[in-house]
Formats: structure tokens, sequence, C-alpha cells
């Protein structure tokens, strides 16, 4: 009997073939610019560029950085009625967030729970003409999709968009995007989380006022064709470089910003995760619609009573950045862990290390003292505020 009759894999059956990564709409821009690519949520992404990640982060909090977010997952949420209120109120049962009270023109962060109060995802919700936009992340987005499509009633579509997304970020982002678009009233009159519609290069694109970084600046969804020639008339601009994963990351660490799948996941709550202020009073306990939505019983409980654990800043004592994984003490001897860095790294815009994890509520006081376990040694760090970096958000 051959080994396939008795159910054995031939070796053509039995190796595993990784899937081509896919390409964003700014892929040749990358290769252009020489960035060094690697693979990140499926897709080839520029790590960084010849300047360099310390020169990038840096770049970015005194000038304006150009990232390619393309590999976002971009969902339009259309009701069928063409009434949006109508899908608000759906995406309400779904989300703990206030949709209803959205005003046209505007974004608020979101996230997406289970029936056990965790994180399946985090997101910004949009508020256009005849429909919302959901901007989620790049390995949930298939995910998120489908959960959508099956938690949504009909009355409403759920449609992906394909396309580019490029975020422009830092002090003269305001300043370098006016120049391209002539310095519109439109624009410059917009805050921290408006969205408008607007015509660049002859194409139509949706530009918000937000980030992911802690600066002021923009991210813009563009039809893929169009993608590369807006990005490199942006990179025309004397304040604008472009930058890659390496410093999106570390200037997200300081500005204190989670990471879906490292920082919060489906076993966090967003009250353990400091992530209570984004769910407004109207869906809190005593509010006009609170509650009905997955997970609200512990969620709401955490708002009143507190949460065992929170996610805190934390700042090592030395030079020696404490990286994610790392497992925390309550003092130098002890034997049993009270909890684990969930990011870290060093923070080019404070010359020292950062990161951030979870800790006791008991422990989760500013300027208590912790212990992180690195190659055998027990390294002190203190809880510290988040963020690292104040954010320079456009407020008014």
């Amino acid at each position: 009997m051959s080994p396939n009759a008795a159910g054995a894999s031939s070796p053509s059956e039995s190796i595993s073939v990784a899937p081509p990564l896919a390409q964003t709409p700014l892929h040749v821009f990358h290769l252009r610019h020489g960035a060094k690519m690697v693979p990140f949520a499926g897709y080839a992404m520029p790590l960084q560029y010849p300047a360099g990640l310390l020169h990038e982060h840096r770049h970015t909090r005194r000038a304006a950085g150009l990232f390619d977010v393309s590999h976002m997952g971009q969902i339009v949420l259309r009701p069928r009625s063409g009434v949006v209120a109508e899908g608000a109120r759906a995406l309400e049962a779904v989300i703990p967030i206030d949709v209803l009270g959205l005003a046209e023109g505007r974004q608020r962060y979101g996230f997406l729970t289970d029936a056990a109060g965790g994180i399946l995802d985090d997101l910004m919700v949009a508020h256009l003409p005849g429909r919302l936009v959901v901007v989620v992340n790049a390995a949930n987005k298939a995910a998120d999709t489908a959960h959508l499509r099956a938690t949504l009633p009909d009355s409403v579509a759920v449609e992906p968009v394909p396309g580019g997304l490029i975020a422009l970020q830092g002090p003269t982002a305001a300043a370098a995007l006016g120049r391209l678009l002539g310095h519109s009233a439109d624009l410059d009159a917009m805050r921290f989380m408006d969205v408008r519609e607007v015509a660049i290069l002859g194409a139509p694109c949706l530009v918000s006022r937000s980030g992911y970084t802690g600066e002021d600046g923009f991210e813009i969804a563009v039809p893929a064709e169009a993608a590369e020639a807006l990005a490199e008339a942006l990179l025309a601009d004397a304040s604008v470089l472009p930058v890659g994963l390496g410093a999106r990351d570390s200037l997200r660490l300081e500005a204190g910003l989670p990471l879906h799948g490292a920082d919060i996941d489906p076993g966090t709550s967003p009250v353990e995760a400091g992530l209570a202020w984004a769910i407004s009073p109207v869906r809190r306990s005593g509010g006009a619609r609170a509650g009905g939505f997955p997970g609200a019983a512990r969620i709401l409980e955490e708002i009143t009573r507190g949460p065992a654990r929170r996610r805190v800043g934390l700042r090592p004592e030395g030079r020696a950045p404490v990286r994610a994984g790392a497992t925390l003490f309550a003092d130098a001897a002890a034997d049993e862990a009270i909890g684990h860095v969930t990011s870290g790294g060093f923070g080019p815009s404070l010359e020292a290390p950062v990161a951030m994890g979870f800790v006791p509520a008991a422990l989760a006081a500013p300027g208590t003292r912790v212990f992180a376990e690195l190659r055998g040694t027990r390294l002190p760090l203190v809880v510290s505020r988040l963020p690292f970096v104040p954010a320079g958000f456009k407020r008014g």
C-alpha cells in the first residue's frame, strides 16, 4: 500500500507555501524612494527609508512625515433608506460609542467589542452625507467586515472600499497640504476629528484631521490610481519626508496610543485599556441609550467600580529598553508576576526608553515603582502618565 493510500500527504501537499504579499497603491513609490520593505499584515510595507528610523521619527515631530497606511481597512456602511441615523442606530448595537450623536463631517474613535467585553478591534467612524465610513486595522479588516455583515441588519449595506490611504503628520502638515490645495478656507478651518470631501489634484478624496502619531495632521483616502501622484506631490514640499513602519511605531508609543494585537486584544476590556473616555455618557449606565452593545455588563461595571488592572505608561530607570513580553513584578525579589509589558522601545523625542503595559489597579498610580525581568535581571521602571509626549492636535 502506498503512503498516499494510507492517508499520508505527498511532499507537494505537505509543504506550506505562504501566499504572496499584497501591494499597496504606493508600492512603486516606496521602491523609488529606497524603502526597506518588510511583510506586515499580509502586505509588503516600508519599514524605513534611507534617512533611517531616528531621523524619520524626529522629522515628523518637528516638520511633517508622509506615511502609507493603505493596508488599513476602509468600510462604508450605507443605510439602504439613505437615512444615516438608521445606520448609526444599528452600529450602536455592536459598538459602545455614541454614533447617533456624531455630527456630519465629524469622526470618532471607537472599538468593536465581544460578548465578554473584549476588544475585537479599535477603529474610526466618520459621518458623511448618506453614509458612515469606518477605518479598521489591517490585520482585522476581513474579520471586521464579516462581523459587521453578520451583526448589522440587511437594511445597512457593508461595502469594503479599495484605494489608497495616506497619512501626513506633524506640525507643518497643514501648511504642506494647504500649499498643495491653495490654502482652501475649508481645510484651514478643520479641527481635530473633522472630515471633509475634497478634490486633490483632480481626484475625489476624503480628508480627516487625525492620525496615529500624537501630532497634528491628516489622513487622506484617495483612489488607488491617484495615490502615487498625490504622494509625490506632497513629498515635493521641502518640509515632508517619507516615513516607514518603524518610526510610526515609535511615534505612536511616545503618544501613548495602543496597538491592537499588542496593547489591546479580545482579552482586554476598553476600561482596562484606559479607553473608557471613548464611551460617551449616553451609552453608560443611566444614559439615554445605555448598554445594548456586546460585553456591556462587564464594561459598564468596570466603568462604575474600576477594573482589576490598567494599561499604564512605564519609564525604565536607565538606558536599556524593555520590550513587549517582559514580565513585571512588584519588587526586585517577588516570585509572582503582576503583569507584563505590551509595547516598549526607545523614545527618540525623549532620548530615553519608554514602554506600556498592564499592572494591577492598586499599582497603577504614577510614580509607582515596578520591576521588569530582562535576561535574568530585574530592572526598575516607574509608572508614568500617558502620553509621554504631549499631543499636538488642533483642538480649536
